[in-house]
Formats: structure tokens, C-alpha cells, sequence
């Protein structure tokens, strides 16, 4: 994955450990420990349409601790796969075999990406991931109830694709049995989310889960309700932003999708050069998504990520 800007040396772009295995996904850098662990590393890249555009500063960190905080209060839901968190960028985790389904649910109609509902809505298609929706729906309208619309869980430098629950089944790409629990879990897990953004004044419009399975059972992995993998609007000026058909406020990576869609990029074709202001404004975003979300204040460790990582799986024993 050749970077895409030449990142700043307090950016997390990549990382190289004396451990074999490496794999790269889009966000993570990820290593097998064994047959029962796994070392993952969330950078600070970002990505957006399926593709790797920049560094964001902190980026990382800030969604690994988001993602630990919310394990921690959704494990009675479902099990997660945390074991540890040695350092703000890292988690060791159990060692699971994926279901290669994103479990996306919505609440809102909204979105800018090909497999956004607003998107295809706007296109003129009523049926959507199987799903039918009437005519006069608005963007940013919130849906009589959460649809759950699951994709594929594209490689590196792939596409989510979108598919339907009843291809789900029928290409048994995940077993029945196993598929609707993770239906169940996906409403159990959205609606905490739901609940506890309305206690901090902010709406949880859409996310999506992933799911594998650990000792034969089903286990959340990945990441949970961070402002990488869900959209948070502010809740006090929703109503009225969207009566004046004006967009709601947002603690996510939409007004980033958004600026490329200004510059006619939707994810085909080398992206245009992300300018660092915009990349310390996401940033910003994202520190203050977290801090309204935990209550936490957000403290960086700074100074060069990498050694600062490798130093702290030596001194947990993760590395020798």
C-alpha cells in the first residue's frame, strides 16, 4: 500500500515489527501471535470510498481507544475479541475466522458513497439491498425503523459490494443459523449505541459490525461505533437543520467524503492530494467525537509512533 501524501513523522502510516505475517488492510496493520492471537495496529491512515487517501494526526489512537471503550460497554450483548490494549494505537486480540459480511444497519437515509441509501435512492432505485422504500423520502430523514443493509468485506484496494439477506442465504456465503444472529446482534448492539449517543446529545445515524467466530462462537471484531465506521450527527439542531433542508452537523468522515465528491472523486482513479488543513480539522473532529462520546479528555502520546509501539509490546512480552 504506497502512501498517498508523505505523512509527518508523528503520523502512524504504517509500522514494521519483528514479527512474520504482516497483513495491511485499509486502516489496520495486522499480525498473527500464534494460533490464538492476533496483533492489530490502527494507523493513522484514512480511508474513505473503499481507498486509502491520507494520515490523519492521532487518527488512530483516537479509534482504538473509542473502539476498547465500546467493547467494554457492549460485551454483555455479545463476546469481543479484546484480550489487551498495551498502547493506544494497539490491540491483542483473540484470533478469529471471519464472516466475510459487513453487518451495516441505518437509521437515517442519507450518504454519499455508491453503497450509501441516499445515494442510490437519489439515482431513482426504490428497492435497495431488497429493501423497499417509498417515493418523497427526503435525505437525512430518519427511517420509520433501523434497516440493516449488508456489503461484502472487500480486500485491500477492493470494493464493499451490496448484498441482500435472501443472497445471503441462498449463496450461503454465512449459515443461516449463524447470519441471524448476527442480525440479532447487529439491532442489540445499534440500539445501545443509539441510547447511549442520546445521553451525550448526539444521534448514532448508521454503522456497521463485523463478526467472526472464536471457539465456535459468534464474537464481535474489527472496530465498534467509531467515528470511522458510523455517522454521528449533533441531536439539538437536527430537526431543524433538516426542516430547512440544510445538513446536520456531523462528527464523522462525511464532510471529508463530501470534500472529494466536491472535486469529482467517488473513489475511481488515483484521489486528489488531501491539503493537511483539512487533515488537522478531521482530526480535531475526531478528538472531539470522542471526548462527547466518553466523557473522557483525549491526551496523545506523542513523539515517533512507531518506536513508542515496538517499546510497549516488548515491555507486555507481545514482542521479544
Amino acid at each position: 500500500m504506497k502512501p498517498y501524501t508523505p505523512a509527518p513523522p508523528t503520523d502512524l502510516d504504517s509500522i514494521e515489527l519483528p514479527l512474520p505475517g504482516k497483513h495491511q488492510g485499509k486502516v489496520r496493520d495486522m499480525w498473527p501471535l500464534g494460533a490464538d492471537r492476533r496483533l492489530i495496529v490502527t494507523t493513522d491512515r484514512q480511508s474513505a470510498f473503499d481507498v486509502v487517501l491520507a494520515t490523519i494526526p492521532f487518527k488512530g489512537q483516537v479509534l482504538n481507544r473509542l473502539s476498547h471503550w465500546w467493547f467494554e460497554r457492549t460485551d454483555d450483548i455479545i463476546p469481543n475479541h479484546v484480550i489487551s490494549m498495551p498502547d493506544p494505537n494497539v490491540l491483542v486480540v483473540k484470533e478469529a475466522k471471519l464472516w466475510p459480511v459487513e453487518m451495516v444497519i441505518r437509521g437515517f437515509i442519507t450518504g454519499v458513497t455508491k453503497t450509501a441509501l441516499w445515494y442510490n435512492y437519489d439515482q431513482g432505485q426504490r428497492n435497495i439491498y431488497g429493501i423497499d422504500f417509498p417515493d418523497g423520502l427526503q435525505k437525512n430523514q430518519r427511517l420509520p425503523e433501523p434497516v440493516i443493509t449488508p456489503t461484502t468485506k472487500a480486500e485491500a484496494g477492493g470494493h464493499d459490494e451490496k448484498l441482500t439477506r435472501e443472497e445471503i442465504l441462498e449463496r450461503e456465503i454465512v449459515p443461516r443459523e449463524v447470519y441471524l444472529e448476527m442480525e440479532s446482534a447487529t439491532r442489540a448492539l445499534f440500539a445501545r449505541g443509539q441510547a447511549l449517543a442520546a445521553e451525550r446529545g448526539l444521534i448514532l445515524v448508521d454503522t456497521k459490525y463485523e463478526f467472526g467466530d472464536v471457539d465456535g462462537q459468534l464474537t464481535l471484531i474489527d472496530e465498534i461505533h467509531t467515528t470511522d465506521s458510523s455517522r454521528w450527527w449533533l441531536a439539538d439542531s437536527y430537526e431543524e437543520r433538516f426542516a430547512a433542508g440544510e445538513s446536520p452537523e456531523t462528527f464523522d468522515k462525511e464532510f471529508l467524503r463530501q470534500w472529494y465528491v466536491d472535486q469529482g472523486y467517488r473513489g475511481e482513479g488515483d484521489p486528489p492530494h488531501l491539503p493537511r488543513e483539512l487533515a488537522e480539522r478531521m482530526s480535531k473532529m475526531y478528538i472531539d467525537a470522542f471526548e462527547r462520546i466518553t466523557g473522557e479528555t483525549f491526551v496523545p502520546d506523542e513523539g515517533v509512533p512507531a518506536e513508542r509501539i515496538e517499546r510497549r509490546l516488548r515491555a507486555a512480552g507481545v514482542i521479544e
